[in-house]
């Protein structure tokens, strides 16, 4: 079974060789070891902390397969960014211009710099193993990231926001940073991404221009990419659209990925997520449904994608499942049904 739950200290090793496969691009993962440990243990204090809000709560999901006890895929909440460093993207505004004299108007797409999104929940570093695509294991780490804001919602904003991988080649070469950062940082892409991943983000606010820049004067391969997400990153666009995230005019202003937001309480799994009582064995309504199932805690916390009955107000789940969420019959789980 696959089993998506909080990291551990003893998950490090596998951790740390699953972050290392992800390539480049990937920011959340480009730093060196030791940051990626500051992070579990982070992660760790942040699960087993109170319920307040926090910029300094980090939440790292892994999944674990339990038939061979391998880490096969991670995702993160960030509780609020933007607080304690800044958070930046371009947003692109479209300019009308009209010249009477010539009788011609243009529109014209624009980029400034924002940090529109302080304070706001962000929620990235969505990474399966190439060999465990299309096993579900990509949907259950998705997911379980908004089973686990449905357990307790005020350890999260109440906007949550996504930025996705841009358009960055296996050696490191993106046509929108060499059009707009390598003139700023004089620094490879690379370079900029590790930077920004181990540091705070002053420096963008230092070296990055203060006004507006025309899209219409970058190179043709950089406009194309404003706003497109990574053929990897692809399923992780669907996963988000389907839970109600919106492309909203914002990119990453290294690589031009497109971010996305939505109300944390219009998320459909936490709208939609239920609190029910468990039991083991079969039930009175024989149907079966395919659901996410949440052990509905935050310290301790599991998530699981597997088949469940209802006998009247409550689910029916086999032993392995409850095994794998760590319940017993009459404790109350969190719910949410494939539709």
């Amino acid at each position: 079974m696959l089993v998506a739950r909080a990291i551990e200290s003893a998950d490090y090793t596998m951790f740390l060789d699953l972050a290392k496969t992800a390539g480049p691009g990937f920011t959340s993962l480009a730093v060196n070891e030791s940051i990626l440990k500051g992070r579990v243990e982070k992660s760790i204090a942040s699960f087993t902390s109170g319920t307040d809000i926090s910029p300094e709560h980090l939440y790292l999901l892994v999944v674990e397969d339990t038939d061979s006890q391998k880490i096969v895929g991670m995702s993160a909440i960030k509780a609020q960014v933007g607080i304690k460093d800044p958070f930046f993207n371009f947003r692109i505004l479209n300019v009308a211009q009209q010249s009477t004299v010539t009788n011609r108007r243009y529109d014209l797409e624009v980029l400034i710099l924002v940090n529109e999104f302080a304070g706001a929940t962000e929620v990235g570093t969505l990474f399966v193993s190439p060999d465990m695509r299309g096993t579900g294991a990509g949907r259950l780490i998705s997911q379980a990231r908004y089973m686990l804001m449905a357990s307790d919602r005020e350890r999260f904003a109440p906007t949550v926001i996504s930025e996705l991988r841009g358009h960055v080649d296996d050696e490191g070469y993106s046509p929108f940073w060499e059009a707009i950062g390598r003139k700023f940082f004089l620094m490879d892409f690379t370079d900029a991404d590790n930077f920004s991943a181990e540091r705070d983000n002053q420096f963008i606010l230092d070296l990055m221009p203060k006004y507006p820049i025309y899209a219409a004067l970058l190179p043709e391969d950089a406009q194309a990419v404003m706003g497109k997400t990574h053929p990897a990153g692809a399923g992780a666009r669907r996963y988000l659209e389907s839970e109600g995230f919106r492309y909203n005019g914002m990119i990453d202003i290294f690589d031009a990925g497109p971010s996305m937001n939505v109300p944390r309480d219009d998320i459909r799994t936490v709208r939609d997520s239920r609190e029910m009582t468990v039991k083991v064995g079969g039930g009175g309504n024989t149907q079966t449904l395919t659901a996410m199932v949440s052990n509905n805690r935050v310290n301790g916390y599991r998530c699981v994608l597997t088949s469940v009955m209802f006998d009247g107000d409550q689910a029916v789940l086999t032993q392995e499942a409850l095994e794998a969420l760590k319940l017993t019959p009459g404790d109350t789980a969190r719910i949410w049904i494939k539709r």
